[in-house]
């Protein structure tokens, strides 16, 4: 019933349609641009319960506050401390190496504001791990949500962050600017 509740706000509702022509493994990232406006979480969500697809997502630890906290982590939020030099990369692809399982969205930008250089922990993470990044687009002047391309790292982080970068160039975030893959 759920997944039905999010299919008919998203698609009929709120009128966004899908394409989506790459294979989901049971391990990879979602690296999704743009990221301009908290509605992305919204339409995220739904898309991702419409489609039966579990993931997790990184999220800046400020907003895990009493009462969205509990709500962030039951929906797969892990809080990220930017402040603290850890080793999440590290820690994330161990969890994805020893999980039968492992779907992790982040957005590359770390932002909703313009920002030219993305972060690469995303990057990172699958290269350690072995794992596939899927590309997923959110235009909101076409009230599309795309994935239509994949990366296997293969450590050309500069050539295939460019790669990346140019994937997005035409997506329309909510705030278009807000956006920006800055000179590749």
């Amino acid at each position: 019933m759920w997944k039905s509740l999010c299919s008919w706000l998203l698609y009929k509702c709120m009128g966004w349609k899908a394409q989506v022509t790459e294979p989901h493994p049971d391990k990879y990232i979602i690296c999704l641009a743009p990221h301009t406006s908290n509605w992305d979480f919204l339409i995220g969500q739904l898309y991702s319960v419409s489609q039966g697809m579990n993931s997790n997502f990184l999220m800046k630890k400020e907003w895990f506050f009493w009462p969205l906290g509990p709500i962030f982590r039951h929906l797969g939020g892990i809080p990220v401390f930017r402040s603290k030099h850890s080793s999440m990369t590290d820690n994330m692809a161990e969890a994805a190496r020893r999980a039968d399982t492992f779907r992790l969205c982040i957005t590359p930008e770390g932002t909703r504001s313009a920002n030219a250089e993305w972060k690469k922990g995303f990057y990172y993470i699958a290269q350690k791990a072995g794992i596939p990044i899927l590309l997923y687009g959110i235009d909101y002047e076409k009230r599309l949500i795309t994935c239509t391309k994949t990366i296997l790292p293969d450590g050309d982080i500069d050539r295939q962050m460019r790669e990346i970068k140019l994937y997005f160039k035409d997506f329309k975030g909510k705030h278009p600017e807000n956006f920006t893959i800055g000179e590749v």
